[in-house]
Formats: structure tokens, C-alpha cells, sequence
């Protein structure tokens, strides 16, 4: 069923809207997935918090220009779906890259992340970031880690000066 003019409006818009809070997008091709494979697509996606459509392709164009996504006009040729991240940046390419270990018929075509086109090889690279959790503890397990070396530096004399005793105690009993 074709579109009406105003709702491509509507849908580019929409697209629009999207892109433009968003950290990272992904353009994969799904030609040869079934309809219940899309839907388990979709459903992955959207329990990730991505965002992700099928577009047509100058639709998609139009819905990218004036974001930092207008560097993938020129890779949108074909049946393209695009999934856009907003608060995790690799969870859109975490999202097709799992997909397409179970279903060779998903291939990602682009990816971009801050205004930058990058390779389809670059995929696991981008899935490969960490989760916003993950960041957090990596960050805390840096900033704790010169407060608990200063811990054990500071407990380190008691403790010697006890097993020094204690030693000792030992050797007079025998």
C-alpha cells in the first residue's frame, strides 16, 4: 500500500525527531529475513531501548538531513531497516550484531557515531562500548582504586607489628 504525501510527511518527521537525540545509528540490509524474524528483530530492539525502522530509501535521506547522520545518505541503496541508539551508543549495533550471528540475511550497510561514517567492519567495534552501567563501575573501580591501596598501605604496619608478635610469642612457648 502506497503512502500519502502527508504521511511520508508524518514519517520522515518522525525519523527526524529520532535522529536528531540520537548518539549512534546503524543502516543494515534484512533482505531474506522472514516477517516472524522481523518481529523478534523488533521486539530486541525495542526492549534495548532502540529505536528501529524500515525506511525507504529517499525517504531515509530526507529523514537524515540536518542530523549528524547525513554522512550515510550516500550507503542507503537497497532494503534497508535503520536503528537509532539514544542513551546507549552501542546498543544499535549490539542489537544487529547478535541478530546476524543466528540470520546471515542481516548485514549492516553503515554505521555512524558523532557525525562520523563508519565502515560495516567497524560493527562489533561500536558493539562492543560498554553499557552506561558498565562505564560507571569501570570509572568507580578507578577512582577507588588509589583510596584502597592507601587502605591496606595504612593496615600494613599494625598488622606486621602483630604477626611480628605474635611470632615471637611463639618462638618464647617453644
Amino acid at each position: 500500500m502506497a503512502l500519502r504525501l502527508e504521511d511520508k510527511k508524518a514519517f520522515v518527521k518522525e525519523v527526524n525527531a529520532v535522529a536528531v537525540d540520537s548518539i549512534t545509528a546503524v543502516a543494515a540490509e534484512y533482505r531474506g529475513l522472514t516477517v516472524s524474524e522481523m518481529t523478534a528483530l523488533r521486539a530486541e530492539a525495542r526492549n534495548a531501548g532502540v529505536y528501529m525502522r524500515v525506511v525507504k530509501n529517499t525517504l531515509a535521506r530526507r529523514a537524515i538531513q540536518g542530523t549528524e547522520f547525513e554522512c550515510m545518505q550516500d550507503t542507503l541503496k537497497g532494503p534497508l531497516l535503520l536503528a537509532f541508539s539514544k542513551e546507549d551508543p552501542g546498543a544499535a549495533a549490539r542489537i544487529i550484531k547478535n541478530f546476524a550471528k543466528d540470520h546471515e540475511a542481516l548485514k549492516a550497510v553503515s554505521l555512524s557515531a558523532g557525525g562520523q561514517l563508519l565502515e560495516a567492519s567497524e560493527l562489533s567495534k561500536l558493539a562492543e562500548l560498554p553499557t552506561l552501567d558498565q562505564a560507571r563501575a569501570m570509572l568507580l573501580g578507578v577512582m577507588m582504586a588509589p583510596m584502597s591501596k592507601l587502605v591496606r598501605t595504612l593496615a600494613e604496619p599494625p598488622a606486621m607489628l602483630a604477626r611480628t608478635l605474635s611470632a615471637r610469642a611463639s618462638q618464647e612457648a617453644a
